[in-house]
């Protein structure tokens, strides 16, 4: 079953279980993956709808922030419970240890020395840990590594 099926059957679950929140978070999930199909014009495989999910998953991360400053509890704890509901749909996540070692297999087979290989570096790291690291956690890393 893929991931977008996955989701389409969760729905129908939520629905039977009247779970109005956990359902509304679902179909938001359900629509941008549609409407990432129809803007790149194809099928929706895993890996795109675990791109959709990163990227609500970092909006609803930084939705959180901007609530809180606001002083607004209720709206910061509806967004975290959007990002549980959606994180269920990434795979799992890695280890410090097995990130830094994703990063220095990188590294050398690439060849990276300083920051201006770092582009490089990050696409190919990108292509084999997409999904199961946060791209901003990794970037800081390969950048503290090139930098020193």
């Amino acid at each position: 079953m893929t991931l977008k099926e996955r989701i389409t059957e969760d729905i129908k679950s939520a629905m039977r279980a009247r779970e109005a929140a956990k359902r509304d978070a679902l179909r938001l999930l359900l629509a941008a993956v549609k409407q990432k199909e129809v803007d790149e014009r194809v099928e929706a495989d895993d890996v795109l709808v675990v791109s959709v999910v990163e990227k609500l998953m970092k909006q609803r991360r930084e939705a959180v922030e901007q609530y809180e400053i606001a002083g607004r509890k209720d709206r910061a704890d509806a967004e975290r419970f959007e990002a549980d509901v959606l994180s269920v749909y990434l795979p799992t996540r890695l280890s410090p240890e097995e990130l830094d070692a994703h990063i220095a297999a990188a590294v050398a087979e690439t060849g990276a020395r300083s920051v201006g290989d770092m582009g490089r570096l990050m696409s190919l790291l990108k292509s084999r840990i997409a999904g199961r690291a946060d791209m901003s956690e990794l970037s800081k890393r390969v950048r503290a590594l090139l930098s020193a």
